[in-house]
């Protein structure tokens, strides 16, 4: 199997940006991996900057 290279370092302005608007909608291990990032790294980062999934995504999942 494949490694996938992770990314290491700061995030820029524009990956802020699209954080933004990917997390609250779509599954963390997606959203990192268009980032190339681990899901780990993504939800600390998303927790610092106070981002949730949203309400529908969650009733999507069977959470509420």
């Amino acid at each position: 199997m494949a490694t996938r290279k992770t990314v290491k370092g700061r995030w820029s302005k524009s990956d802020i940006n699209l954080l933004r608007r990917l997390f609250p909608n779509n599954p963390t291990a997606r959203v990192a991996a268009r980032f190339g990032r681990t899901a780990k790294t993504v939800e600390r980062k998303a927790y610092r900057m106070g981002l949730k999934k949203s309400r529908k995504y969650l009733k999507s999942l069977g959470r509420t």
